[in-house]
Parts: C-alpha cells; sequence; structure tokens
C-alpha cells in the first residue's frame, strides 16, 4: 500500500490510542479537523491559471467551519481496516493513506452544499454561521465555485492512492455524487417539494411518505457517507467482509443522521445549528418530525444508531470512534 507523505507540521497527526476511542466524539472530531484542515487548505493553493475571485470563492465554502464528518469516516474507517501486522502500523499511518481521499470527500461535500444552497434549490442565506456562498459573492461564481470543487476532488483523489485502488475509488466517488444518488436525491427532493412528480407531488399515506424520504435520503445524505466509509477502506486495504461492515454501518449511520438533522431543523435554533432552522415546515417539506412526530422520530434515530454501531461487532477496537459515533450523532445540537 502507498503512503502519502505529510509533514507533521502540516497538522496534528494521531497518536496510537488517540483517535480511537479516548476522549468524547467531539474531541475526536477535533483531532480529525487539525489533521484534515490544513490539508484542504494546501489542496487549494493552484496556479495563477486560476481566476481569483472563483478561489478566494471555493477558500470561502471549503474552509467554512465545520464538522469535517465525512472525512472523519475516510479516517476512522481506514483506522479500523488497516492490517495490524502492516509495516509501521499505526493510527498515524492509516490517516496518512486515507488523507487524500478524506480531502476529496470533503471538496464534494463542499461543492453540495454550495449548490443546494443556491435560490433555484433550496434557496438558503445562512451556512455554518455565515452567508451562503451565493449572497457572499454571487450566484453565477457559486455555481462555478461547486463545479471546480467537484473536479478538483476527482483530481485529489487519484493523486493520492496506487492506480488501481484510485480507479476503485474513482468510480465510488462518482456514483455517490451522481444522478443515482446525491443529485438524483435532491431532484427527487425538489421534486416532492415543489409537487413537479408526476403532477401530483409527495405520496399520501404515512408508510409511503417514511419510504419515500428514506429513499431521497438514502442517496441524498447517506450515499456520501458510504462513500466516505469505502474510501477509507480501499486506501487502507480492507477485505470484502469489513468493506460489506462499514456500508452496512454507513446505511443506516446516514438515515440516522438525517432524522437528527430534521429534528435540529424543527427543535434547534440558529445560533447553535449555524443555519436557518424551521424552514421545513415554513416550505411544507416531508421531513421526519412532520410525517411520524418528534418521540417517534428520535426513537427511530434512535434504532438507527444501534444498527449501525451493531453492524462493526467483528471490527476491532480500532472501529470504537465509529461506534461512539454513531450514538452521539442522534444527540448532537449542530
Amino acid at each position: 500500500m502507498m503512503v502519502v507523505s505529510h509533514d507533521t507540521a502540516a497538522g496534528t497527526r494521531p497518536t496510537a490510542g488517540g483517535a480511537s476511542g479516548a476522549g468524547t466524539v467531539p474531541q475526536a472530531l477535533a483531532r480529525v479537523t487539525s489533521f484534515i484542515d490544513p490539508r484542504l487548505e494546501r489542496a487549494l493553493q493552484l496556479s495563477d491559471d486560476a481566476a481569483p475571485r472563483l478561489l478566494e470563492a471555493m477558500r470561502y465554502s471549503l474552509l467554512a467551519p465545520g464538522k469535517r464528518l465525512r472525512p472523519a469516516l475516510v479516517l476512522w474507517a481506514a483506522e479500523a481496516c488497516m492490517p495490524p501486522d502492516a509495516a509501521g502500523s499505526s493510527p498515524s499511518q492509516a490517516w496518512d493513506t486515507a488523507a487524500g481521499a478524506a480531502v476529496a470527500i470533503e471538496m464534494i461535500h463542499a461543492y453540495s452544499l454550495v449548490h443546494d444552497d443556491l435560490p433555484a434549490m433550496d434557496d438558503d442565506d445562512l451556512r455554518r454561521g455565515r452567508p451562503t456562498c451565493h449572497r457572499a459573492f454571487d450566484e453565477a461564481t457559486a455555481i462555478l465555485c461547486g463545479d471546480a470543487l467537484q473536479a478538483l476532488a476527482f483530481e485529489t483523489l487519484v493523486g493520492s492512492l496506487p492506480a488501481a485502488v484510485a480507479a476503485r475509488g474513482l468510480r465510488v466517488l462518482a456514483q455517490a455524487s451522481g444522478a443515482e444518488a446525491l443529485v438524483g436525491g435532491q431532484s427527487d427532493d425538489l421534486a416532492a417539494e415543489r409537487g413537479w412528480l408526476d403532477g401530483s407531488g409527495a405520496p399520501e399515506g404515512r408508510e409511503e411518505q417514511v419510504a419515500w424520504m428514506e429513499r431521497i435520503h438514502r442517496r441524498k445524505t447517506g450515499a456520501l457517507f458510504r462513500a466516505a466509509l469505502t474510501l477509507g477502506g480501499l486506501a487502507a486495504g480492507a477485505s470484502d467482509r469489513q468493506l460489506a461492515a462499514l456500508d452496512g454501518y454507513g446505511r443506516a449511520f446516514g438515515l440516522a443522521f438525517q432524522i437528527a438533522d430534521d429534528l435540529l431543523d424543527a427543535e434547534g435554533n440558529e445560533a447553535t445549528t449555524g443555519k436557518r432552522v424551521g424552514k421545513d415546515a415554513e416550505r411544507g417539506k416531508l421531513t421526519y418530525p412532520t410525517v411520524l412526530g418528534l418521540s417517534e422520530s428520535r426513537r427511530r434515530a434512535v434504532a438507527l444508531a444501534t444498527e449501525a454501531e451493531s453492524m462493526l461487532s467483528d471490527l476491532p477496537a480500532s472501529a470504537d470512534d465509529l461506534r461512539h459515533l454513531a450514538s452521539w450523532i442522534v444527540t448532537r445540537d449542530h
């Protein structure tokens, strides 16, 4: 397995036992942030051929404060799957090996947020406590910013892994980002909200509505989580069994995350979440709380978190950050 080398000064590197179970999930995510943010910064050191305003918008969007949850999934999956007898195997090696994939997945996530916030889409003016990209710059720049981040993600991924692994990773990332996943989920979400689908809007029955929401969110939100986990596993040389465990975790985790997100929109406050809340109800949008109610939504989120954790039963203690994350994600306040 080729290891991409990084300077220690570029960011805090994990130490044995540091990123795999010690401390709380926010502390573990803080370690990820200190590791990945300098690498995001370095990935945006483009040539003079990059248009200055475009590059400024890319920096504004990619380097905005955030949990770095998707990079964390990449790094923690790599850590969980790195063979214990690999030469020099350690949390540090696992993270270095998967660093390029972690950067790439965050670029795809940032691009999707920039485009989702546009007036023609979700029409949001606040993201992570700051004006959205099209508000800080303009709509055309925001569109181009998303386009550029998407392209740079694939360039970053292919340059960070051995050719055979990169080829598999590119396919995973492309599928998770495309018409059958992230983009398709967003399209159906808009269709349901606006009554475009078959001219009749979203289904009317409760179970039909739940099934419809799950179909949307498994693609719009969950697909990128699953891709992050798979990329981390691939970077570490995971077995097919390990990859299947990570994918099962990602499927349950993605829905748990979305339900928690819906609950935050229904009950959270703007100062804590860093984005406008209550907008889903204003638009009459289908969400888990509007369909199931708050208590049933919480129950389902907890059950999914438990399911996600159970998927990792055959993985070693180095998967503990993933285990802890599953339960934390449904109790977060931002």
